[in-house]
């Protein structure tokens, strides 16, 4: 059994919240699940449709989303290519640098990863867990 069952970020506009996270969803291997634009919402999963599911919302409650200090959502990337295009990806879709992929030994040896922020401020990492290939 998976330990998450879903997961999701508050936006404020669906529509530019959705062609920010498309792309990168994509890039990542991920398929969309569902959108529905009367409800604001849209998810993403793995190929297959497993769980944990991804997705965007304007929140239930009706007020403004708000990014917190401290929570991030991470995907796992295949390689570490996936991490430098996702990262270069958001950027140039408008979303804010939160650190360079790069490896980050602190966390572990092999952890190599990419920090961002999207449209509304929500941090998000793209990682790699693996030596490349090549190098082993």
């Amino acid at each position: 059994m998976e330990m998450l069952s879903h997961f999701s970020l508050g936006i404020s506009d669906y529509d530019r919240a959705l062609a920010f996270y498309t792309p990168l969803m994509e890039r990542l291997g991920l398929r969309l699940r569902f959108a529905e634009p009367e409800k604001a919402w849209a998810g993403w999963t793995d190929a297959a449709g497993n769980r944990p599911i991804f997705f965007i919302t304007r929140p239930f409650d009706g007020h403004a989303p708000a990014p917190g200090n401290g929570p991030m959502v991470a995907f796992n990337a295949p390689d570490r290519e996936t991490v430098d295009a996702v990262h270069a990806l958001a950027l140039e879709l408008g979303g804010a640098d939160e650190g360079a992929p790069r490896l980050r030994a602190h966390y572990h040896p092999d952890y190599y990863g990419a920090y961002f922020r999207d449209l509304d401020g929500n941090k998000l990492c793209v990682a790699c867990h693996f030596v490349p290939e090549a190098t082993r």
